[in-house]
Order: C-alpha cells, then structure tokens, then sequence
C-alpha cells in the first residue's frame, strides 16, 4: 500500500488551524456586534476545541490513507470516523490530471485526480504527492487504462 508523503499532514493541520481561528474570529465579531448576552471567553473556547479536536484528525486522516496500484484497478482506503474503500477499474478511467493548489504548491505537493466514465466530476483525488510521483502516478494511470480498454475492445 502506497502512503502519501508526510508533509500533507502540513498541509491538513495548517486548514485546522485556519478554521479554528477563522471561526474564533466569527464567534468574536458575534461577541462585539450581537445584543445577546454571549460570554466573551466564547470564541476562545470555540478555537480552543476546534484545535483540539481538527489537528488530531488531521493527523489521523494522514494515517489512513492508501493508495495500491492494482493489475487491473487503483484501489483507495481512506476515513477516520468512516473507512471508504474504492476501486477504480481502468476500464473506467476516461482521463487523469495532475493539479498544484497554491497551498500544495507552497509545501511542494501535487494531487492526481481520476474521472472515470458515467461521473459528473472526479471520481477519486489522491493528495499530498510530490510533483514528480503526480505526474509518473499520471502516466502510469493512463497507460494502465489504454492497455484495459485495447482489452476490453469489441
């Protein structure tokens, strides 16, 4: 089972952090600005345990995910509170990109994105990547499922 490289936990505590400042920062404004007697200790309190709680989560998602490049499939484990287990069989794949957020950029990361036939969007996202191994994940994808479908022809 393939992992996924250890500065995506990076990535995922930081937007814990964000979110619990950000929503620290909201029950703040709500303290100032609403006439309803809310303790001042409140936005506090709602930083303090949406840390608590979002970077050990964080760190769990990281733990959890896997990815196996199979003979006739990708197959994905995933989840902390639910455990999604997908396959993707190649004959499936209609095309594969390679993506760099500007935070993924920041840290050196990329992401490979499968769509797969019959599918409004993307099928599967595998984070926290190097560039290199997004795009060889890209390629090799990409032969897999030219080499399914000359397979599968009629």
């Amino acid at each position: 089972m393939n992992r996924l490289h250890p500065r995506i936990r990076l990535l995922w505590v930081a937007r814990a952090v964000i979110f619990a400042l950000v929503a620290g920062a909201v029950a703040a404004a709500g303290v100032l600005f609403t006439p309803l007697p809310i303790p001042t200790f409140a936005p506090v309190a709602i930083s303090f345990v949406l840390l608590v709680v979002g970077v050990p989560y964080a760190l769990l998602r990281y733990r959890a995910w896997g990815y196996e490049i199979r003979d006739d499939s990708l197959y994905l484990q995933r989840g902390v509170l639910t455990k999604v287990y997908t396959v993707v069989p190649y004959v499936r794949v209609q095309h594969v990109d390679s993506a760099r957020g500007p935070l993924e950029r920041l840290i050196g990361l990329a992401s490979t994105i499968v769509y797969t036939a019959g599918s409004r969007g993307a099928d599967v996202s595998i984070p926290g990547l190097t560039p290199d191994g997004a795009e060889d994940l890209q390629d090799r994808l990409k032969h897999l499922a030219i080499r399914a479908e000359g397979d599968d022809a009629v």
